[in-house]
Order: structure tokens, then C-alpha cells, then sequence
């Protein structure tokens, strides 16, 4: 039995926060009822066409969920969602603010009609405040928990390269249901679970906001260095390519100039002394790093490194990510269908002793719809 087998998700999603706790939910085998907008869908089917002709985003979010297509305006079809509601354990949405009130489901509404049900709510600020109905995608809320101004280079701030403000609310939606459910099976009373993308990304931001409210000046942007510890970063080696180091004490430190640098005399030179002498001068350490690097090629250097005992990476493209040694080696891909053919999945990275994640289709828009009406009572009805 899954742990979540016998628990049914309704869910008018779109985008990437809830269609990422909803996915996490259906891997754990929940039932994930998406309710899609018809003909058009959700409008992540559309972001690209890269993946045998399907958005990237939308194969990655939503497998093992089943699509049904409805017109949430429309009075024809307020009796079937009506009887979607009464049957779920858990009802999650992320519309535009009061778009769920504006058509009879607001939350109050819901606790009262369906006390067992447990509701979650996706925003991007907040329901109450002066940013209550701001609109909010991934890089504004970015920019407004302070994200942006510590990420990129000295001169230039960038915004991460993934949908992080989604990802990190995605992920406390569905922290927060489990424990609604958890809650529930003590009680036998619902909970409303409410999320803000800002709240949810500002939690990850605590170290930068207390280093920069307490500290008195803001964390400096480094690129991929890091602001406060040397070296930590990225150097180039002879062969053109990069490799990423990472010290944390100064143990590491003189067994870094032992045996990568192969200069004991460096980590008595008085520049280099502590992690905060290195970092004060760090363009000089790092100029002496990278004359030394640039004679050896990266393998030489990762061997070192790994013979130093010394954190390091190599920089990956995604590619190289896909064809990772390591997630080979672990068989954590898993090949799915999809409308368009079958794909390799990355299987969920919480493995569970005894538990098999669920890895389903990815669904087509609407291919559920009519079995659904057809399950709930609604078989004659043409939508």
C-alpha cells in the first residue's frame, strides 16, 4: 500500500508551485484530480515544445495525475465540481487572488461545507497586507525577498536559473497538507493551509537577511564564489575547463597547499593566514591558484583535490547532469509515458524503505474527463 493510496487531491493548478506539491502528493499515491481550463489547459502545456514536442515543465510536474477538463464559471458544471469537493480529502489551488471566492469557493465557504476537507491556498504575498493583490511570478518574488541582489557576478545581479520562489513554495504546500492530513487522522477535522511564494522563499533566505539586519551591511554577490569563505568557487584549469573547490576550516586549508597546490610555504604567507585574511585578498590567492591549475588538466587537479580529502565539483552541463555516473549507477531514472512517447523520469530523491514511488503518465489535456463524470454520476452529461 502507498502511503498516500486511498487520499484524493482536487486541484485547480497551473504554472509550477502547486503542480509541483501535487506531483510530490501523486508520487506518494495520492489520487490527483487536475482541473484544467478547456481547450487550453494549463497554461504550462505551452511554455516550450522541447521534450518530443511537450513543455519541459509540464512532463516534469505532472506525471501520475489525471486530467479533467471544466468551466468553473459555468452553471452546468458547478453540480460536478461540487460532487469532486464533497468526495476529496484535499483541495489546492493557485488562481489569481479572489478568483475561488468570486466563484463561490472561497475558503470560509468550503470549512463550512465540507468540514472534513482540507484546503490549500497559493499566493503570491499573502491574503491579507498592501501586496495581498499584487500579481507575482517567480522573478518579481525573486526580486522582492532580496534574492536577486546577492545572486551573479559584482556587477551584474541575476535571478537564479530555476523557478525557486515556486519550487520553495511547492514544497511547503505540500509539507503543510501532510501535516493537515496527519491532523486530520487525529481529529477528524479539516485545516486550511495557507502559503505565500514570498514567505516561502524568505524562509530560504535567512542566513543573507540576518547577516545583512544584523550585520550591517548587505552580503556581497560573488558569482559563483563564495561571499565570505575562500577559496570556494569555481578556477580555471590548463585545459580550459572548471573546476569547483570548496574549504570550510583551516585544516583543509593546509592540506590544500600540501597536496593540490603542492606549495606548503602558501599557507604561511601572511595574506592567507585565515579565512578572513583569504578573503580579503582573494584575487591575489586566486591568481596563484589558477597559475598553478593552468599547468594540470581538471582530472589531474579533481584527483588531487580527492586525495587531499577536499570538496570539489565538476561544473556540469545539464546534459552531463542527465548522464550523471553517479544517478547511473543508482538507477534513480525511470522511464514514463507521456501523449508523445515514453520519457526517462527522475525518481523521487526521499526514498522510503518499502515504499515504490509512484511514476505515472503524464496526462493529455482532458483524458480523464470523461471517465470521471462517468465515476462521479455524470456519465450523460456532454462538457
Amino acid at each position: 500500500m502507498k502511503p498516500l493510496e486511498g487520499i484524493t487531491v482536487l486541484s485547480v493548478e497551473q504554472a509550477v508551485a502547486v503542480p509541483f506539491a501535487t506531483r510530490q502528493l501523486a508520487d506518494l499515491g495520492a489520487r490527483v484530480i487536475k482541473v484544467e481550463r478547456p481547450h487550453t489547459g494549463d497554461f504550462a502545456r505551452d511554455y516550450d515544445n522541447t521534450v518530443h514536442g511537450m513543455s519541459s515543465h509540464f512532463v516534469w510536474l505532472n506525471r501520475s495525475k489525471e486530467s479533467m477538463t471544466l468551466d468553473l464559471k459555468s452553471e452546468k458544471t458547478k453540480p460536478v465540481f461540487e460532487r469532486l469537493l464533497a468526495e476529496a480529502d484535499v483541495f489546492i489551488q493557485n488562481l489569481a487572488p479572489g478568483a475561488m471566492e468570486r466563484l463561490g469557493y472561497g475558503t470560509e465557504v468550503l470549512r463550512e461545507r465540507y468540514p472534513a476537507l482540507i484546503t490549500c491556498n497559493l499566493t503570491g504575498y499573502g491574503d491579507t497586507g498592501p501586496y495581498k493583490d499584487k500579481k507575482a511570478y517567480d522573478l518579481l518574488v525573486q526580486c522582492e525577498a532580496g534574492l536577486v541582489s546577492i545572486t551573479g557576478s559584482e556587477d551584474v545581479p541575476s535571478k537564479a536559473g530555476i523557478s525557486i520562489a515556486d519550487i520553495a513554495a511547492g514544497m511547503y504546500m505540500y509539507s503543510g497538507i501532510l501535516t493537515a492530513l496527519l491532523v486530520r487522522s487525529r481529529t477528524g477535522e479539516g485545516q486550511t493551509v495557507n502559503v505565500s511564494m514570498l514567505e516561502a522563499l524568505g524562509e530560504w533566505m535567512g542566513y543573507p537577511t540576518y547577516y545583512a539586519a544584523y550585520g550591517g551591511e548587505e552580503p556581497q554577490r560573488k558569482g559563483a564564489s563564495h561571499s565570505t569563505i575562500f577559496p570556494y568557487g569555481p578556477f580555471r584549469c590548463g585545459d580550459g575547463k572548471t573546476v569547483f573547490v570548496g574549504l570550510q576550516n583551516e585544516r583543509e586549508w593546509l592540506s590544500f597547499c600540501e597536496n593540490v597546490l603542492q606549495k606548503p610555504e602558501t599557507a604561511e604567507d601572511e595574506r592567507f593566514v585565515s579565512n578572513a585574511k583569504r578573503s580579503e585578498h582573494r584575487q591575489a590567492l586566486k591568481e596563484l591558484i589558477e597559475g598553478i591549475f593552468s599547468k594540470l588538466n581538471r582530472n589531474t587537479i579533481i584527483d588531487r583535490l580527492e586525495t587531499a580529502n577536499i570538496a570539489n565539483a565538476r561544473l556540469n552541463s545539464m546534459k552531463e547532469f542527465f548522464d550523471h555516473p553517479q544517478l547511473q549507477a543508482r538507477e534513480r531514472w525511470q522511464a514514463i509515458d507521456t501523449p508523445q512517447g515514453s520519457i526517462q523520469a527522475l525518481i523521487p530523491p526521499a526514498s522510503i524503505s518499502g515504499v515504490e514511488p509512484v511514476m505515472g503518465d503524464v496526462p493529455a489535456l482532458g483524458e480523464h474527463t470523461n471517465s470521471i463524470l462517468e465515476e462521479f454520476g455524470f456519465g450523460n452529461m456532454k462538457i
